[in-house]
């Protein structure tokens, strides 16, 4: 995704001792949608997110560096979703947010899961793109999840043009470069301390108690994380729905950027139109 018009305000916050890099897009005027908080892939920093101010202009929105990606350091110690969680809670209450939508895409899915549980009184839609419930998932390919624990995908750019298609199911066109030349190599103990984080965590467990609406997004063509798991998701979630993207692969919010803001932009505008029956 890259901007050319809405740029965020990136600063860096002190949340507990721990540094995280925030990028937030404040919005002016009346009408305004819920502020969206959106959670990335593993390893990706801030800047892959650059262009949700263009896809969603009439909201406000947050983002971040987790630690050891982009721009925070690395924690002294492994972290856990539910820690994450919890620094984020304190980073969107200094934002002065107290309502939220969440999003989450591929390891962000499962962060937008736990922290949908842990605040669920103040998440009031939830999106969930090419993304699964845990370890629990459907595995992807053999090829892609070999590339996946490749960090050249993140520091060498031929790399990644040579095996974009193979690890992610798309097509390595225009979109796909720009996501490319905005990649930042994560701290390789950053990038350990995500997969650590993600090793035994499940959402099953609680998932029934996520009642707020649910978008569920996945593309077809995802050698990463396969439909199936959009399946489990939509199942086991008490309100949701599943939109498919076809001849999408793992990063179609990249490649597919257009359509997939058309069907995130019409799930959070029922949300609008609710409140305004309300009012």
């Amino acid at each position: 995704m890259v901007s050319n018009v809405r740029t965020p305000l990136i600063t860096m916050e002190d949340v507990d001792g721990v540094l995280l890099r925030v990028a937030h897009w404040p919005v002016e005027g009346q009408g305004a949608g819920r502020p969206l908080v959106f959670f990335n892939g593993i390893g990706a920093n801030l800047e892959l997110a650059s262009g949700l101010g263009d896809m969603f202009p009439d909201r406000e929105i947050l983002t971040l560096d987790v630690p050891g990606v982009g721009g925070s350091p690395v924690t002294q110690w492994p972290y856990r979703h539910w820690m994450l969680a919890r620094w984020i809670r304190k980073l969107v209450d200094r934002y002065g947010i107290d309502e939220m939508d969440v999003m989450g895409v591929s390891w962000g899915g499962a962060l937008a899961q736990q922290f949908a549980f842990q605040y669920r009184s103040r998440v009031k839609r939830l999106i969930l793109c090419a993304t699964t419930a845990g370890v629990t998932m459907i595995p992807g390919r053999p090829a892609s999840l070999s590339k996946m624990v490749d960090t050249r995908r993140y520091s060498d750019p031929e790399f990644m043009r040579e095996n974009f298609a193979k690890l992610y199911g798309d097509a390595a066109d225009g979109a796909a470069g720009g996501h490319i030349d905005s990649l930042m190599p994560p701290d390789p103990k950053g990038y350990l301390y995500q997969m650590l984080a993600f090793a035994g965590w499940s959402s099953l467990p609680f998932i029934r108690f996520l009642r707020m609406p649910a978008l569920v997004i996945m593309g077809d063509a995802d050698t990463i994380v396969p439909l199936a798991n959009g399946h489990i998701l939509n199942f086991a979630l008490p309100d949701a729905r599943l939109e498919v993207i076809e001849g999408g692969g793992h990063l179609f919010l990249v490649t597919r950027a257009d359509e997939t803001a058309a069907i995130i932009q019409g799930f959070l505008d029922e949300g609008k139109a609710v409140l305004s029956d309300a009012a």
